[in-house]
């Protein structure tokens, strides 16, 4: 039997650079008259188990969430709460002491399960920036399905204690994130997706299939104009509104968060990662990289943190 690998995508090599981890499963049980406050470094993920709950962020609408609901926050404080005006303790403090696990309130009227996710690859910045500030995928929305497949196996895996559960759980949490992630893309209105807009585009995807899939190659205007049957003009204009950049331009960055994760990642040196990404020169290499991330290959390897 031969097993084909599946085609590669745009977003699936942007998760890939980003180096998605989740951080931490967890579990809140509440009752009665509660409200906590939440501090996500990155990404915190919640699914509504049981009952409901208010999500309160500054500056937007009380939003109650119910059973099924999934939400995502992108590095903003939020409140869960039983209503949309009682005062909130931190949940760090409720956390204190199980940090998997928490009870607060009066009962277990309402149960969520959830986590946080953490992206930390040269990859994050463009998925970062184009998140919105809170995600919301109600539980009668189209491919609710899949949503619903994983959160049962969460719920099943969560008390199972066997061999490997919390590897489980995390993988579990990846997996809904990046289902949210594709709700967004289909659902949100073109101007809230920058880049990822350009998924829904049928000519546009196309060529960042392809640039995404090759790296190495110096893309010309009218090699990703003729991928996508278009003239250079008509072409190099769709694809601005819908990245924000030209067409090279796009390509040439990606290049260099290849270029970013390879010199992070592994042991080769920096003449070699120029060479792997088509560069004839390690001075074009490092003055195209320099562009990019504003330091120079040298100095990213020796401290990406820089």
């Amino acid at each position: 039997m031969i097993i084909q690998s599946p085609a590669g995508d745009p977003l699936s090599a942007v998760l890939a650079l980003s180096e998605l981890r989740a951080a931490c499963s967890v579990r809140l049980q509440a009752g009665g008259v509660w409200a906590l406050r939440f501090q996500p470094i990155e990404l915190k993920f919640n699914v509504v188990r049981r009952g409901e709950c208010w999500l309160r962020m500054q500056g937007m609408p009380a939003r109650l969430l119910q059973a099924g609901d999934c939400f995502v926050v992108s590095r903003k404080p939020f409140i869960l709460a039983s209503g949309a005006d009682v005062e909130a303790v931190d949940a760090a403090e409720v956390f204190a002491h199980d940090e998997a696990s928490a009870t607060f309130g009066v009962g277990e009227e309402v149960e969520l399960l959830g986590g946080s996710v953490s992206l930390s690859g040269p990859g994050a910045t463009e998925l970062l920036d184009v998140l919105p500030t809170s995600l919301i995928i109600r539980a009668e929305t189209a491919g609710a399905s899949s949503f619903g497949w994983l959160l049962d196996e969460l719920g099943r895996e969560w008390p199972s204690h066997q061999a490997g559960s919390q590897a489980m759980c995390n993988d579990l949490l990846r997996l809904i994130f990046i289902h949210a992630l594709r709700h967004h893309i289909n659902s949100a209105d073109a101007e809230q997706l920058a880049w990822l807009g350009g998924l829904r585009e049928p000519a546009i995807a196309g060529v960042l299939r392809a640039i995404h899939a090759a790296p190495e190659k110096a893309w010309r205007l009218t090699q990703m104009a003729e991928m996508a049957c278009m003239s250079r003009s008509g072409f190099a204009a769709l694809f601005k509104t819908c990245m924000g950049v030209a067409p090279v331009e796009y390509a040439t960055r990606w290049r260099m968060r290849v270029a970013a994760f390879r010199l992070r990642n592994g042991r080769d040196n920096v003449a070699t990662v120029a060479a792997s990404l088509g560069y004839l020169s390690d001075a074009a290499f490092g003055a195209a990289f320099r562009r990019v991330h504003g330091i120079s290959p040298g100095q990213y390897r020796r401290d990406p943190l820089l």
